[in-house]
């Protein structure tokens, strides 16, 4: 399991990883700044620009004060979603990584066949949609949990982290049913796994990495635990 992260992280200066890495970021960038627009411009529709209040009178500046707070809300939510957002989209873009880890490290393989474009981003809708919905979730639990909440936060990235990841790598040579089966043979080992690579997602700058990483990680994974 160190192994295999060791490998990746070997592997981490590869143009092919940087290439993902950058078209990644620039995505969420994008649909985090998108989202942003949106959201300001809903809540502008039901702030009026002046609301006269009791013992007030008129007050024209209730729609800076909520356009403000919805940027601030955005800033929050973004911190919380920017690596799991970005490790969906990777996923769109796995191939290059998983192309390049078995290059180097495991040549002589056969070529993999195209995975169709449908099932490529129907599994990276998936991914976004499962990790935005649990990271709300972890984020609201976190005010009850208290001391524990970065454990909360590791354990649900890593299982997160270790199932969606080592899916998409499976199924390249497995196909969907193959990979679910080796999936759920080792569940526990990808879970833990996961939840080592999650740590890191705590570690500003350094989390961003982590959808690279876990690409490539879990390519090296798929191929131990297939050969086995």
């Amino acid at each position: 399991m160190l192994g295999d992260f060791a490998k990746a992280l070997g592997q981490l200066t590869d143009p092919r990883f940087r290439r993902v890495l950058l078209m990644g970021l620039g995505l969420t960038i994008a649909l985090l700044a998108g989202a942003t627009v949106l959201f300001g411009w809903v809540v502008g529709l039901f702030v009026p620009d002046v609301v006269t209040l009791p013992f007030f009178g008129e007050v024209s500046w209730l729609d800076s004060v909520a356009s403000w707070a919805t940027v601030l809300l955005m800033i929050v939510l973004s911190v919380v979603l920017m690596v799991p957002v970005a490790a969906a989209f990777t996923g769109i873009f796995l191939d290059d990584v998983a192309e390049a880890v078995e290059e180097k490290h495991y040549p002589g393989l056969t070529p993999v066949g195209t995975i169709p474009l449908m099932d490529t981003l129907r599994d990276s809708i998936s991914l976004i949609v499962v990790t935005i919905g649990v990271n709300l979730v972890a984020l609201i639990l976190f005010f009850f949990v208290g001391p524990l909440a970065p454990v909360l936060f590791w354990v649900v990235n890593g299982y997160l982290l270790g199932r969606e990841f080592f899916q998409l790598a499976a199924m390249r040579r497995e196909g969907r049913e193959g990979a679910n089966a080796l999936r759920s043979r080792h569940a526990g080992q990808i879970w833990v796994a996961g939840t080592l690579m999650a740590v890191p997602l705590s570690v500003p700058l350094v989390n961003l990495l982590i959808p690279i990483l876990g690409a490539a990680t879990f390519t090296h994974m798929y191929h131990r635990l297939a050969g086995r």
